[in-house]
């Protein structure tokens, strides 16, 4: 299976997964806080900020799938590198509200890594291409 095909499969299941947590938050958003690691629920109305939340993570996936489904790879890869930061952040929020680390580490630092590393192996399969298409240098007068 060549690298393109593995990174379709990648940024596919990608997509798909932050679609469903997006979802799972704007649709049920207590019941979505179960399993994130933070130790109680909001005080308050605070399923709006939940809401707030899966708008953001579906609107992510939304992104993902638009640059799959265009074609758009090298974007496609900066994308997936910058939405590695939304679990990232999510990890040090369990962390500081002395969440469980495996909940921190085990689901959204494991989340982070694996979109960072999809990111990069998109990055690494369209450099060629980069390259190939970028203009040459033009030449130094003598």
């Amino acid at each position: 299976m060549s690298l393109k095909n593995v990174n379709t499969v990648l940024a596919t299941v990608c997509a798909v997964f932050v679609l469903y947590l997006g979802l799972s938050f704007i649709l049920a958003p207590e019941a979505s806080t179960r399993g994130v690691g933070l130790p109680t629920w909001p005080a308050g109305n605070g399923d709006g900020f939940l809401i707030m939340k899966g708008t953001r993570e579906f609107a992510m996936g939304l992104v993902i799938g638009i640059l799959l489904l265009t074609g758009h790879r090298r974007a496609l890869g900066w994308v997936l590198l910058m939405e590695a930061v939304a679990p990232l952040g999510d990890m040090i929020n369990v962390l500081t509200h002395h969440g469980p680390l495996a909940a921190a580490f085990g689901i959204h630092g494991l989340t982070s890594a694996l979109i960072a590393i999809t990111g990069l192996l998109t990055l690494r399969e369209t450099s060629k291409a980069h390259k190939a298409t970028a203009p040459a240098p033009a030449a130094q007068p003598a």
